[in-house]
């Protein structure tokens, strides 16, 4: 089996170059924001908290070209506060990002 790289790998490649060190900051960079608006989601104690914390991770999303995740966001934006499932999918996807 090859190697295919996500598509937040080739972003972020496309943005710096082939400067691996740089990739590797921003990979991570990436990571920790998202982590911390599923993060703010999850203790949203409004539902403008929980919209407002849903459409920043689908911004960052997009700033990175991590489609899957905009769908999420976008989705859990327009769910109920607190919303189980959409959380859970978020969870996940950031997992296989490598969120852990």
């Amino acid at each position: 089996m090859s190697y295919e790289p996500s598509a937040l790998e080739l972003a972020l490649a496309a943005a710096v170059g082939d400067d691996p060190g740089l990739v590797a900051e921003l990979r991570s960079a990436f990571i920790d924001s998202a982590a911390r608006h599923a993060d703010a989601m999850a203790r949203a104690r409004s539902d403008a908290e929980w919209q407002e914390a849903a459409l920043r991770l689908k911004g960052l999303a997009a700033s990175f070209g991590a489609g899957r995740l905009i769908e999420l966001a976008d989705e859990a934006a327009a769910a109920p506060r607190g919303d189980a499932e959409a959380l859970a999918a978020i969870e996940r996807a950031l997992a296989v990002m490598g969120v852990q």
